[in-house]
């Protein structure tokens, strides 16, 4: 009992056992004061670091501004405009970000900017983490506005939007549709789908079906739709536009008209409202028909004379007991003697027989 007394007594003793005294809390108010007082000291110390740190950080500012404004007049000169003023965003944050690592290096002096950017490198994994789908966006966009598929202005498709692309953003690519919406399509959706650039090139070519008569001659109307539509505003006559025939129809001919307009989906969708109007009127002053459709219906003769005979009547009639039973046609009805012309049964009331 004794030795274990001793033994509990050295673990009690900090200076025995090598633990870390308890320091006791002197709330005191000679306490509070000298408390106070040393941290004003402190704040007094490092006052010289903090004016420093302070300038060098607003000296940082102003180089991001500067840089950010470089970078915009350095793609206006280069018409794009819109890839300055991303890059220079993106320029104009690191800037500042730098200079607030240097002042923080200067206000604690025991920080190293080894250990900050140790940190910063993990800290960039979970925010590349949790924010995925921005820094995808935002990657793609800036992709877009240097590789320039397409420009703001141009008219494209994408998927199922459609329309003139108005601005190109860190995130998404907002385009106008032709019935006057505002589509945002993320940067990573028009960067990894197929786009349709309607206005890459100056011009564009259009197309529309016609149909003429197996009466008419197919030369003489191939020449009426050309010259009709080379007389079309609008239309360029170089490339210029032709006729193909295209599909020999259950009721008509197919002829094609094909021309080329400006690119600009207004010229397209006029030019080709005017062509199909003089179109019609031409064919209409040449006498070329336009024939509807066709279509030819055949009634079943229920009393056809092959009906009744095995392998030969019509599907769905029985085979007849006797001769007077056997299913006439109406022409060997109506050429019995005394026989007047044929007529249909009587039809029955809708409401059934009384």
């Amino acid at each position: 009992m004794l030795a274990f007394a001793q033994v509990a007594e050295t673990k009690s003793d900090p200076e025995v056992s090598g633990a870390e005294p308890v320091q006791p809390i002197d709330v005191s108010p000679e306490g509070i004061y000298t408390t106070v007082d040393s941290w004003i000291d402190g704040f007094i110390r490092i006052l010289p670091n903090l004016a420093v740190a302070l300038l060098l950080f607003l000296l940082f500012v102003g180089l991001a501004v500067a840089a950010k404004y470089a970078v915009k007049r350095w793609a206006r000169r280069r018409h794009r405009a819109n890839l300055g003023e991303v890059l220079g965003g993106f320029v104009k944050a690191a800037v500042i970000a730098l200079g607030a690592l240097l002042a923080l290096t200067i206000v604690l002096p025991s920080v190293k900017p080894g250990d900050l950017l140790a940190g910063l490198g993990i800290g960039s994994v979970a925010i590349g983490f949790a924010f995925k789908d921005i820094l995808q966006n935002w990657l793609a966009g800036v992709l877009i506005l240097l590789r320039q598929p397409f420009r703001p202005g141009d008219q494209i498709a994408v998927e199922r939007f459609e329309g003139l692309v108005d601005r190109i953003d860190t995130r998404v690519t907002a385009i106008r549709t032709y019935d006057g919406r505002l589509a945002l399509i993320p940067n990573s959706d028009v960067y990894t789908n197929a786009v349709i650039v309607n206005t890459a090139f100056d011009k564009r070519r259009s197309q529309y079906d016609v149909g003429i008569g197996y009466g008419d001659h197919t030369d003489e109307a191939k020449q009426v739709i050309l010259s009709t539509v080379q007389s079309v505003e609008g239309v360029e006559s170089e490339p210029a536009p032709d006729v193909l025939i295209v599909d020999l129809a259950a009721s008509w001919v197919t002829l094609r008209p094909r021309w080329w307009t400006n690119s600009r989906r207004a010229d397209v969708v006029e030019v080709k409202s005017r062509v199909i109007e003089a179109i019609k009127l031409a064919l209409d002053e040449a006498g070329i028909d336009m024939p509807f459709e066709t279509v030819v219906q055949l009634f079943h003769d229920q009393t056809d004379e092959k009906d009744g005979v095995r392998g030969a009547q019509r599907e769905g009639w029985p085979k007849p007991r006797d001769e007077e039973s056997r299913p006439r046609s109406r022409l060997e009805i109506t050429l019995e003697p005394g026989a007047g012309p044929a007529k249909p049964p009587p039809r029955k009331p809708a409401g059934g027989t009384n």
